[in-house]
């Protein structure tokens, strides 16, 4: 069985998120969506929220699992028996992070391999970051997020 890891913050999760977790499960037997948990980041939501959120967006899809973790990406990889690591590239600005992180992880987990997939053209411009702001601003996200999420987003911002 092939396992693929997509890991993020996913604070919150958009629908270029789900975009990738939908063509994962076309390269991979099952798919964890792996929420890191960042100590030099101030989430939105809480870690144990991203996952849930995420989770609701494919209700009923036995292939994917949503996990939090923190450390090393390839020590999660290798508890979970995963050989692939999906990310995402919107821009050329991120292949270069991307990149380093890629042969970062060669280097600590040879059996490894990642996958960069660039999102659907109408999402290649959506970030987390982005949302917050206009959720924030009181703008509508709900072409930007799954339904659960925007009702998270206006929960959580409104107090």
């Amino acid at each position: 069985m092939r396992t693929a890891i997509y890991p993020g913050s996913f604070d919150p999760p958009t629908r270029g998120h789900e975009d990738l977790v939908r063509r994962s499960l076309n390269l991979a037997d099952e798919v964890i969506v792996a929420v890191a948990r960042n100590g030099t980041k101030q989430p939105l939501f809480s870690v144990a929220a991203g996952p849930e959120l995420l989770a609701a967006s494919f209700p009923g899809e036995p292939r994917l699992r949503v996990e939090s973790f923190e450390g090393l990406l390839v020590d999660f990889a290798r508890a979970r028996n995963a050989t692939l690591v999906v990310r995402g590239l919107r821009a050329i600005a991120d292949f270069e992070y991307e990149l380093q992180m890629a042969l970062m992880n060669r280097q600590l987990h040879p059996e490894i391999e990642t996958v960069f997939l660039m999102p659907a053209l109408d999402l290649t411009y959506l970030s987390s970051s982005l949302v917050r702001e206009v959720a924030r601003l009181g703008g509508d996200v709900s072409a930007l997020v799954s339904p659960p999420v925007a009702a998270a987003l206006k929960a959580k911002l409104a107090g």
